[in-house]
């Protein structure tokens, strides 16, 4: 009975993950019950879950890219540059003050900055080698901002009714205020068709980002380590390439797409089912404290700015 019940469980993850994919789940329902089932029964798949889910996000994103217009990225990009150099810098500044304030270990502050100013995990992974971080210190980053981005999947949606945002406006605060691309794009699925065009289209324009800040960085770590642009971003901009300019096949790219918002609802289910109680643990309150209050500043003054009309 009991050399059964590892099967069982796992039989019983597969299923959880299938019906996140069907459409009998939401985004945020899907996020929920992966981190439900982690908790209560615990991961019986968690590397292979682990790699799936990096695997299917990318996959997502790409697909996500056959509802969008290339000229909207290309517009974006140019119109938001001074916008989000001057974010970014502000962010990672800000986070740089908190980590003096906690006396926390500058690799950690740096990679929880750099993942909150940027698009969470992909620029912590980018930003490590260049600083040379260490396997717990990277460890430490990637588990608070997975942990704060289950809350904003779950938080923001509700929040962006509150204050009563249109679809644009949800689009512009998740992608600058959430730290993954994958809970930027959960969070605006949730919210509506139009939100989620924007919202990915504006975090994977602020993804590239990644290729200078890193540069930078080398300069003052003196490091050889550089980052390259993820391929997936690449991908997703061939994708809103070919919808825009071969409408000829509008409904293979529509096929597309809305397999792609399938896939991504059952990623939301691994990457919550990675929330483990040892994940939990490995946070430790100061930097998870440092973190959350870095993340309530930027999404609260980036709320302000759109809600004024500053931020469009």
């Amino acid at each position: 009975m009991l050399a059964s019940k590892p099967n069982f469980l796992k039989i019983l993850y597969t299923t959880c993950f299938l019906a996140s994919i069907s459409p009998l789940l939401g985004s945020a329902s899907a996020l929920f019950l992966g981190v439900i089932f982690a908790l209560l029964l615990g991961n019986p798949l968690e590397v292979q879950s682990a790699n799936l889910s990096k695997l299917l996000l990318k996959i997502s994103v790409i697909g996500l890219g056959f509802n969008v217009d290339i000229m909207q990225v290309l517009e974006i990009g140019r119109s938001s540059i001074v916008l989000t150099i001057v974010s970014i810098t502000a962010i990672i500044g800000l986070g740089e003050i908190l980590t003096q304030l906690f006396r926390l270990n500058k690799n950690t502050g740096t990679l929880i900055s750099f993942g909150t100013a940027i698009c969470g995990g992909s620029a912590i992974a980018a930003m490590a080698p260049v600083i040379k971080a260490k396997q717990d210190e990277i460890a430490v980053a990637l588990a608070i901002v997975f942990s704060l981005n289950a809350v904003g999947l779950l938080v923001f949606p509700w929040l962006g009714h509150y204050f009563g945002l249109s679809q644009s406006q949800f689009a512009v605060w998740s992608a600058l205020a959430i730290h993954d691309t994958s809970s930027v794009v959960g969070a605006a699925a949730a919210y509506g068709p139009v939100a989620l065009a924007m919202a990915t289209t504006i975090k994977l324009t602020r993804a590239m980002w990644i290729v200078p800040y890193t540069a930078l960085a080398g300069v003052f770590w003196r490091s050889e380590e550089r980052a390259s642009i993820p391929l997936f971003i690449i991908g997703f901009l061939f994708a809103a390439a070919i919808n825009t300019w071969v409408p000829e096949l509008k409904f293979v790219w529509e096929l597309g797409y809305e397999g792609a918002k399938a896939l991504l609802i059952g990623t939301l289910f691994l990457i919550g089912s990675g929330v483990s109680k040892k994940v939990l643990k490995q946070c430790g309150w100061q930097p998870f404290v440092m973190a959350l209050i870095l993340w309530i500043i930027v999404s609260s003054v980036i709320l302000v700015l759109i809600l004024d009309g500053f931020i469009k």
